[in-house]
């Protein structure tokens, strides 16, 4: 006998937990069907027959085309379900009553650290970043030195760390394609998790540095330094030396601060069957806390929302945030179709293997992220988030860039489900949320938390839990990822390199 999830009543399919032999009794809600053929843990067992052509619903939508009939128990995969998707959309504002969200809970508080602009870090760092990509690896010298001169973990006040995010652009590119370059680094050297910043060029670079530092606020600048590298004597001492000074500019104490204060960045990566099922709905239910209490969520990866995009629309607080999730979802499928790409080439190579057959299928488990939070604000690239409420932010699925646009929108934590595991960290603390057992108990050096607890202690009791470990985090406790020295950005190139 196996076990199988039924996610909505309306459902033809059901997602088993674990694994099915031919002829075994596959139980879900209160029924059971016999699986037919061998059925992996992740994907899915039909559960009423479904006729060639007709849609095949999960989560209570289609996910996709039966393209040949499926009889109850066979396994529904690639071999016999196709995407429906199929280039741009035209859609129509149609207000619906807020959807409930989970129970309020018990006001949750983290130990943070208050900025004079009234932001609340979760970490207080210097960080490095260099305009080009020829000097990253001075930028990451200076970072190391530094570090181990000047952080004293055990002095009070000290920063919590010198590092530095390097990247290959800054040159060799044009127009919006250095323009958002530009922009993800000043919103970098803007976030309340650097304490202080330092800025490295080379000198005869497209992304310079008087350029770059007219997109950061004044009142930011004294909290920068700058180097330009082709001038310097020794650039690493120099560099050094200016670290000094932003570490003794930096030093500050935590203080106890409400749920509001904290700005959580919501991602998916390398997912499975279970993702949607688990970790993504536990993690919504953090989201919809999160807003409850004031705070802010940042949810992106436009393109894995594919399909789903309505359950965002239809959330939408007024219509000229509708207005702009259309554009921004239509805006990224022009994009796919201007390359000569299909809108759904996704999913990747391991969310098939995890169990995922189709985009729709794909972004009706991510969108789970966000709860059942109303869409507040709608933001660009490279832009930071406006206010309190769920915040939609243009970026693709690459987990690099559009973790890194996360953390340049402000996110100052970020919650990432994974159902396959992936080591990468990026500038603010990653916590990674397994969406099974299976992957919790091989990866602990990877994963955070497991959320393939759900299915045995259901998601009120985890997801109190999780909140728990949020917040530790939040106030200062290591992420596996911190851990281990994973900290990366990736900017996304959108033009020629000359």
């Amino acid at each position: 006998m196996a076990k199988a999830l039924l996610v909505h009543s309306d459902d033809s399919v059901a997602t088993l937990v674990e694994p099915a032999s031919a002829g075994d009794a596959v139980t879900y809600d209160g029924h059971e069907v016999i699986a037919l053929v061998a059925i992996p843990s992740g994907h899915k067992v039909a559960i009423a027959p479904i006729a060639a052509g007709a849609p095949v619903l999960k989560f209570g939508f289609p996910i996709g085309t039966a393209t040949v009939a499926i009889a109850p128990g066979m396994h529904v995969h690639s071999h016999n379900l196709a995407t429906a998707l199929d280039g741009t959309l035209d859609y129509h504002f149609t207000p619906k009553p807020p959807a409930p969200t989970s129970d309020a809970q018990e006001a949750a508080t983290f130990q943070g650290y208050v900025r004079a602009d009234g932001r609340v870090a979760t970490r207080n760092e210097i960080w490095i970043l260099p305009t080009v990509g020829c000097v990253a690896r001075t930028a990451t010298r200076i970072a190391a030195q530094a570090d181990a001169a000047l952080v004293n973990e055990s002095a009070d006040g000290a920063v919590d760390g010198v590092h530095a995010f390097t990247h290959p652009f800054g040159c060799s590119q044009l127009g919006d394609d250095l323009d958002g370059t530009r922009s993800i680094l000043a919103a970098l050297a803007c976030h309340p998790n650097a304490g202080g910043v330092l800025i490295v060029g080379l000198g005869c670079e497209s992304n310079q540095i008087d350029a770059l530092l007219r997109e950061i606020p004044e009142e930011r600048r004294s909290a920068i330094r700058t180097l330009v590298t082709q001038l310097a004597g020794d650039e690493i001492d120099e560099g050094v030396a200016k670290v000094a000074e932003l570490v003794a500019l930096a030093r500050s104490k935590r203080s106890t601060v409400a749920l509001d204060r904290l700005v959580l960045g919501v991602k998916c990566g390398g997912s499975d069957g279970l993702s949607g099922l688990t970790a993504n709905p536990l993690v919504g239910r953090i989201s919809e806390r999160v807003v409850a209490a004031g705070g802010s969520v940042l949810l992106t990866e436009i393109p894995e929302m594919f399909g789903a995009e309505r359950l965002l629309m239809d959330r939408a607080v007024d219509e000229s945030v509708f207005d702009g999730i259309v554009t921004m979802v239509n805006a990224f499928k022009r994009y796919f179709l201007d390359h000569g790409e299909p809108v759904s080439e996704n999913p990747s190579p391991g969310n098939v293997a995890g169990g995922i057959t189709t985009l729709e299928e794909k972004s009706l488990g991510a969108v789970q992220k966000a709860g059942r939070a109303p869409v507040t604000h709608v933001i660009p690239y490279g832009a930071c988030v406006g206010g309190a409420g769920l915040t939609l932010l243009e970026a693709p699925g690459n987990d690099a860039i559009s973790c890194t646009a996360l953390a340049a929108a402000g996110a100052t934590a970020i919650l990432f489900t994974t159902g396959r595991g992936t080591p990468l960290g990026f500038p603010v603390p990653t916590i990674k949320i397994a969406s099974n057992s299976a992957l919790a108990t091989r990866k602990p050096g990877w994963i955070d938390f497991d959320a393939g607890e759900v299915l045995g202690h259901g998601f009120d009791t985890v997801a109190q839990a999780l909140a728990t470990q949020v917040c530790a985090i939040a106030s200062g406790a290591a992420t596996a990822a911190e851990r281990n020295g994973e900290r990366e950005i990736a900017i996304w190139k959108r033009g020629v390199t000359l």
